[in-house]
């Protein structure tokens, strides 16, 4: 028997909530005091394992409670007894078993490319078609309101060699945003500044607004407005000679082709929790790559092990060439999930080469900041 014959006998879930270090506020919601994650680990009955993780905000994608019942009631039968090397099978058959919940099917995606490689002792981005690259440029977000607290992470992050950051925007008055870009122009002139409204402008005020952030020479300028209104999202794109970058308008394959047809953005930002998985993303940045856009590779609210799963995602996609945003596990959470730090060297993320994921969970850890664990077992064969 084919050692990816192995089937899968068992899933845990766990819904843990994980503090966090400073309150976050965007154009969509403020996050303060700790953010809520499902962590999904699968095993086969050779005694194999991998990792997955939901990372879902309930104003952009879903609930934790949500994805952890995807999982538990409806993901489950169709895991289940399955052949671990079934990856395409299962995932289409999550499909059908629940709609939408894409952190839950990334979740399961994640676990199961991360058993594959542990199994056959190949790195997921080897599993995805092989590497792009091997390290990928770190943006770190500042979105504290205490802009003081944001400048202390900055000094810290210039030191370690981080030289992308993106400023969230939107949340308060337009004086505010100007004038932290100001202040990081003058102390940071070589940064590269790159700007995020989380969709927090409405149409009318957008333009005359934005060529002010013009000025500041930013790279690009992230969902200014709500992801829906895709007209204006096109009038923008065609007003201002800085890239407007899509991200709540384009969740999928299937958005990523309108946002294409329709020319509403210059580059697309793809995340694993959005459209539901690694391969999902990569379909994403190819659509985009079609129509000469490059992309970007987002995150949510994450730990350590969906940041690595979207490294691979990256590793083996050459159009997501902007760079990342996978600091929350180094700067942003108290305390990460993972046994070995999440790899950041020089400003960059070390995408791992050791099998699967290359990084396992601290399960001891995980239980201290578990609110709920679920263990769902194969029945006899």
């Amino acid at each position: 028997m084919s050692m990816l014959a192995d089937p899968i006998t068992r899933m845990q879930v766990w819904h843990a909530a994980l503090p966090v270090k400073r309150p976050r506020d965007h154009g969509s919601g403020l996050v303060a005091d700790k953010v809520e994650v499902i962590v999904l680990r699968i095993e086969t009955r050779d005694g194999a394992y991998g990792w997955g993780e939901a990372s879902p905000w309930a104003v952009f994608t879903g609930t934790a409670e949500a994805n952890a019942a995807a999982l538990q009631r409806y993901i489950s039968p169709v895991v289940l007894g399955r052949s671990i090397g079934d990856v395409a099978a299962i995932m289409a058959d999550a499909d059908k078993a629940v709609v939408g919940h894409p952190e839950a099917k990334a979740a399961l995606e994640t676990a199961l490319l991360d058993c594959m490689g542990r199994k056959s002792g190949l790195p997921v981005w080897a599993l995805l078609g092989g590497r792009y690259r091997a390290t990928i440029p770190l943006s770190v977000s500042l979105a504290d309101p205490d802009f003081a607290a944001d400048l202390d992470l900055m000094a810290r992050i210039h030191a370690e060699k981080v030289n992308i950051i993106k400023l969230k925007t939107g949340t308060r008055d337009h004086k505010f945003d100007v004038d932290r870009l100001e202040r990081l122009r003058r102390d940071y002139p070589e940064l590269d500044i790159r700007v995020d409204y989380n969709q927090g402008m409405q149409p009318f005020e957008a333009l005359r607004r934005l060529r002010d952030v013009e000025a500041f020479n930013v790279t690009f300028i992230e969902q200014p407005v709500p992801g829906h209104d895709r007209a204006a999202m096109a009038e923008l794109k065609n007003a201002l000679d800085t890239p407007i970058l899509a991200d709540e308008s384009v969740f999928n394959p299937r958005q990523a082709v309108d946002a294409v047809r329709d020319r509403i953005c210059d580059c697309i930002s793809v995340k694993i929790m959005k459209c539901g998985g690694l391969r999902r993303g990569l379909e994403v940045a190819a659509i985009a790559e079609a129509a000469g856009m490059p992309a970007y590779g987002g995150d949510m609210f994450e730990t350590g092990i969906a940041h690595l799963a979207g490294a691979h995602m990256i590793a083996a996609a050459p159009n997501i060439s902007l760079g990342c945003e996978f600091y929350q596990a180094r700067y942003y959470l108290e305390e990460d999930l993972l046994s070995a730090p999440f790899p950041i060297e020089d400003g960059h993320v070390a995408v791992p080469d050791g099998p699967g994921l290359g990084c396992d969970v601290d399960q001891d850890r995980l239980n201290h900041y578990a609110l709920s664990a679920k263990d769902i077992s194969a029945g006899p064969e």
